[in-house]
């Protein structure tokens, strides 16, 4: 399996039956799945099945779904209330004579609330069953297109994240292979600076300070730093040579090859392996800030 981003947008169309609709579906990364929905008045019944597609297909990311549907309008089934049409024309006759006005016209009685009865064109129960299955249907539709472009996106990640983690692995090589850790450095450097404590002309006993020469010594080795790095490593290779799901796991490595990177910083003794720490941690930085988008 590849790796998926949970950046992504898809979008698709339909129409059935002079209905019309468009899916727009979008995603951006976040520690879980979090589905926001935005359905056309009618279609809150879908909710459920909208959202239980969505967690099926989809592990982690913030997902924003919006359903836009328009029907076409239609011939509406209209007729007089003849009962209410004599009731007003009865009334607007009388006033007419009182006050010596006009007689109303035609279209001012038919304008009155109640004189027409305009029948109700919502689609019969089976009708509009299909209609949502069918919308439903462009779902997944816009569904498999959205993990598409994740994908698309999961493989652009999975070079940025292999090219990081072989640099980590240069660095950390080039700390291990460095001048300034070897036995014979080492000794020289304890040599040069126990000399100019005895310029002092103070007293020191050779013992006590062998010793806390070779604890010195041993306080400043980067090895164990090392060898946890390199097990980092191999593992974040791993991880995404696999693929799938790895998002979280990714994250928690990224936190181990930083607390490594900062031991590996505080212990150096040598300038040379204090700039190379430095340049382990921003790399692990930008690997951190990448490993977010993975799902």
């Amino acid at each position: 399996m590849s790796l998926q981003s949970m950046t992504g947008f898809a979008r698709r169309d339909g129409a059935r039956e002079g209905t019309t609709w468009h899916w727009e579906l979008r995603s951006v990364n976040n520690r879980g799945l979090d589905v926001r929905l935005r359905m056309p008045p009618g279609y809150e019944a879908l909710e459920a099945k909208v959202r239980e597609k969505l967690s099926k297909t989809i592990s982690r990311g913030s997902v924003n779904a919006n359903l836009s549907l328009t029907r076409r309008a239609q011939t509406a089934d209209i007729s007089v209330n003849q009962a209410a049409l004599d009731h007003v024309l009865a009334i607007a006759t009388r006033l007419a004579k009182e006050i010596g006005a006009e007689t109303p016209r035609a279209e001012a009685l038919l304008g009155l609330k109640g004189v027409l009865d305009i029948a109700d064109d919502t689609a019969d129960p089976d009708a509009l069953a299909e209609e949502q299955a069918a919308v439903l249907e462009s779902l997944d539709s816009a569904l498999a297109d959205l993990v598409a472009a994740r994908r698309d996106e999961g493989r652009r990640l999975t070079e940025v994240l292999n090219r990081q983690i072989d640099e980590i692995a240069r660095l950390s090589h080039s700390v291990e292979i460095a001048p300034a850790r070897s036995v014979e450095t080492i000794r020289a450097r304890l040599a040069e600076q126990v000399a100019r404590l005895m310029e002092t002309g103070q007293s020191f006993d050779p013992a006590r300070l062998h010793q806390e020469a070779v604890l010195l010594a041993t306080r400043a080795d980067v090895e164990e730093e090392l060898k946890r790095l390199n097990a980092h490593v191999e593992a974040a290779r791993a991880l995404v040579r696999d693929g799938g799901a790895v998002g979280r796991k990714l994250d928690f490595l990224a936190q181990e090859f930083n607390r490594e990177a900062n031991t590996l910083t505080s212990k150096a003794a040598d300038q040379d392996i204090a700039r190379m720490g430095l340049a382990l941690k921003v790399v692990i930085d930008q690997l951190r800030e990448q490993v977010q988008n993975i799902e």
